[in-house]
């Protein structure tokens, strides 16, 4: 064997499935664990121990110290990212000042998967409180983007007196979803993830965030799950998404948005069109799912203390989709005059 046939086996055997999968073009051979080991975030990682039905858990989180004198924020992540699709949001708000707070829930990111485990929004959003005490967060604003939002409106009602402000960005979780769709049991959606393709995931996330186009910032945003699907834990991954799945639809927050008893702010991307269920919608039922256009009209109008800021011809993600609009009205949700 030559001595450079000799290097290149050693370089294979040696060197991490996840940093060879950092160096690859071709996002078919990304390789990722349950934890994501070896994909970076932008910030330092740390973990927040956790024991919770009779299971010792880590809690993955990012926390930048702020100044003395400002508020810490809390960003909540959606269902299909974790918490690094943040940085730029918090990179952006540390600068002015603000601590910054991004964990991974229970199920996502670089925390725990537990298999089986009774995943709520409650328990979450109690594991996220437990988090903020053991780093003497009094206060906090929360922020929460998609599923993420649906966890901060829960949040925000189980903790009123620790949530300064309550702020939603695009968050899933505005209709009622068992309203309109059939129930489906968590096997159904076992299906589905299983049945997940890196062309696939690229598809779904450009026809229905970014309307179409493609860059390679959001390509960056599907490594993760690209690297799970064709991960050792493909399996477990997908159990695990599936129970998630069943929260949106059994847990809805919508119907107590009259009870937040806190100021909030609703940041929405009209032309989103994010609607859970909509393939399966009752027999009969031709209510349309994800009007984003009506539906941070409808919201606003069930919370006591709300303003609305509508981003026109922005999709899911406003934040990743054009952060220059984005931070105007995040600046004027964070600051409202006479508040």
């Amino acid at each position: 064997m030559s001595k450079l046939s000799l290097f290149s086996l050693l370089f294979i055997i040696l060197v991490p499935q996840s940093v060879l999968a950092q160096k690859t073009e071709n996002n078919s051979g990304l390789v990722y664990d349950a934890l994501l080991s070896g994909y970076e975030y932008g910030f330092e990682v740390n973990y927040f121990p956790i024991n919770s039905q009779r299971q010792v858990l880590k809690m993955a989180y990012i926390y930048l110290e702020g100044k003395p004198d400002m508020p810490v924020i809390t960003l909540l992540h959606g269902k299909n990212f974790n918490a690094h699709y943040w940085v730029p949001t918090a990179r952006y708000l540390n600068e002015k000042g603000y601590g910054v707070l991004i964990p991974d829930q229970i199920g996502f990111g670089k925390s725990s998967k537990p298999a089986n485990y009774q995943y709520s929004f409650s328990v979450l959003a109690h594991h996220t409180r437990n988090l903020m005490t053991s780093l003497n967060i009094k206060k906090s604003v929360v922020i929460g983007h998609s599923m993420g939002g649906m966890l901060a409106s829960r949040f925000a009602l189980m903790y009123p007196q620790i949530t300064q402000k309550l702020i939603l960005v695009n968050p899933i979780g505005l209709e009622n979803y068992l309203q309109y769709v059939e129930y489906k049991d968590t096997d159904f959606f076992y299906k589905k993830e299983l049945a997940k393709t890196p062309d696939g995931i690229k598809r779904y996330q450009q026809k229905n965030y970014y309307a179409g186009q493609w860059n390679k910032q959001y390509d960056a945003l599907t490594h993760f799950m690209i690297g799970q699907i064709q991960g050792p834990d493909k399996e477990l991954i997908a159990w695990v998404n599936a129970q998630t799945y069943d929260m949106i639809f059994t847990q809805p927050v919508i119907t107590e948005f009259n009870d937040l008893s806190v100021p909030v702010r609703l940041i929405i991307g009209t032309r989103d069109r994010t609607g859970p269920g909509r393939n399966w919608k009752k027999p009969g039922v031709d209510y349309e799912l994800g009007r984003y256009d009506r539906l941070g009209k409808s919201a606003a109008r069930l919370i006591h203390d709300a303003e609305l800021y509508e981003l026109t011809d922005l999709g899911h993600l406003p934040q990743i989709e054009n952060f220059d609009r984005f931070k105007i009205v995040l600046d004027k949700a964070l600051h409202v005059s006479g508040e």
